[in-house]
């Protein structure tokens, strides 16, 4: 039942802000900088396991983007890039692009090639390294041209302070037993944790009390009804 938890609570939309960046400190802050067109980079590739926060990303970057006042193309997959060939917005952004064929390759290797003549920006993310990527090798040489990161998964021995961090962020304080029972009580990746830590500080609000592993059953047991 406690499993519950971590499907009844719903995601935020992806921000930098709501990202536990752990070792990925360093990429979060460039991120927006890249997205600003303050690097002297026409790509970024994000490459890691499924749940390290790839798509997260991907989507916090897409938020700079419109804060800046910055056009941008989201592509979930390689096979819909067909539909952005001739978009001329500074940011384009393609999920899983180790999954694209041959044509959905050529496609990618011709907008990479049009935003970076054009003064644009364009992030992919990968599940595998540069390297190891299944793709033509014109588009694997482009790719490595700009700048490429590993996204990596929050270490178990660093949740705990990055769980407080995103608390404090939100303004509400997280105790050491709520902690826990988080962290032994359901799914541990990084989705999970930011959703369920989202709805106990919008339970808290709600209920006018602070969040505590009471706070946190009362609330389960409401949602099973």
């Amino acid at each position: 039942m406690e499993q519950l938890i971590f499907e009844l609570a719903p995601a935020e939309p992806p921000r930098l802000s709501n990202f536990l960046a752990g070792r990925n400190a360093e990429l979060v802050a460039l991120l927006p900088r890249f997205v600003a067109g303050d690097i002297d980079a026409a790509g970024l590739l994000l490459w890691g396991a499924p749940g390290a926060g790839k798509t997260h990303l991907l989507h916090a970057a897409i938020d700079s983007a419109r804060q800046q006042g910055l056009a941008t193309r989201w592509i979930a997959h390689p096979g819909e890039v067909f539909a952005a060939i001739d978009d001329t917005a500074p940011l384009l952004v393609i999920d899983r692009v180790d999954t694209a064929d041959a044509d959905a390759a050529a496609a990618i290797f011709t907008l990479y090639n049009a935003q970076k003549q054009r003064g644009g920006r364009l992030i992919a993310a990968s599940r595998t390294p540069l390297a190891a990527l299944p793709l033509r090798e014109d588009l694997r040489t482009r790719l490595g041209w700009g700048l490429v990161y590993e996204v990596l998964p929050l270490a178990d021995e660093d949740k705990p302070a990055a769980m407080v961090a995103f608390a404090d962020q939100r303004g509400f304080q997280l105790s050491a037993d709520v902690i826990d029972y988080l962290l032994h009580h359901g799914r541990r990746d990084l989705p999970s944790l930011l959703a369920t830590l989202a709805a106990l500080d919008r339970a808290s609000l709600a209920s006018k009390r602070p969040v505590t592993v009471p706070l946190l059953k009362t609330w389960l047991k409401r949602a099973n009804g």
